[in-house]
């Protein structure tokens, strides 16, 4: 399941972690549960995350082309993306802030053609930092961390349903409509070949 994606590098890996509760109320295990906690955060933080469209859900990116982001436009920058996105052809202004524009090509989705993000083909010098990498929008994309899954099968596999008394009623009651499908299908090829029968010794008369 894809988790959306956030300004930071480690609220992207952020992840709920579950516990099974224990009937034992210990502070030592209540301890221990916590330095579980964050040494499992740490780990999440660390694994690398794809980048999907929000939309269509096309990988765009990943953390391995990371290079920083941007909290008050909400945006994360990557050095590199995959060939679902594709860099539009129109420049147009942009204001990053007072006194600050900017000349910036957006970036679509090859999928769904929704926006994406922007390249910025010129920007004043306090913002050469975003030159030369992709910006992409936290709101339309989402992150998938690797290795998150948790949903597993139990060693003696999936677990068979109880057969209930409706269920076996159903069961049966389906069995006895092939069975009178069958017979009837059995009197009728008997009138069949019965009919041909007679067609052939009337043939011969």
């Amino acid at each position: 399941m894809a988790t959306r994606g956030t300004p930071e590098k480690c609220l992207l890996n952020r992840m709920n972690l579950t516990y099974d509760a224990s009937s034992v109320d210990s502070s030592v295990e209540e301890e221990e549960l916590s330095g579980q906690a964050e040494e499992d955060e740490e780990d999440v933080d660390d694994r690398p995350a794809v980048f999907i469209c929000g939309k269509c859900k096309l990988p765009i990116g990943d953390t391995m082309s990371w290079d920083g982001s941007e909290d008050g436009q909400n945006q994360i920058r990557l050095k590199q993306v995959t060939d679902n996105v594709v860099i539009g052809k129109e420049n147009r202004l942009h204001e990053v802030g007072k006194r600050s524009l900017c000349l910036i090509l957006d970036l679509f989705c090859r999928g769904c053609h929704s926006v994406l993000g922007m390249v910025y083909a010129s920007t004043p010098k306090s913002l050469d930092h975003k030159r030369f990498t992709f910006c992409l929008n936290v709101a339309d994309i989402e992150s998938y961390v690797l290795g998150s899954a948790t949903q597993k099968l139990a060693a003696d596999g999936p677990k068979e349903q109880p057969v209930t008394l409706e269920y076996r009623g159903i069961v049966e009651q389906q069995l006895m409509e092939v069975k009178m499908l069958a017979m009837s299908m059995g009197l009728r090829m008997e009138e069949i070949e019965a009919g041909l029968q007679e067609g052939r010794d009337d043939a011969r008369q």
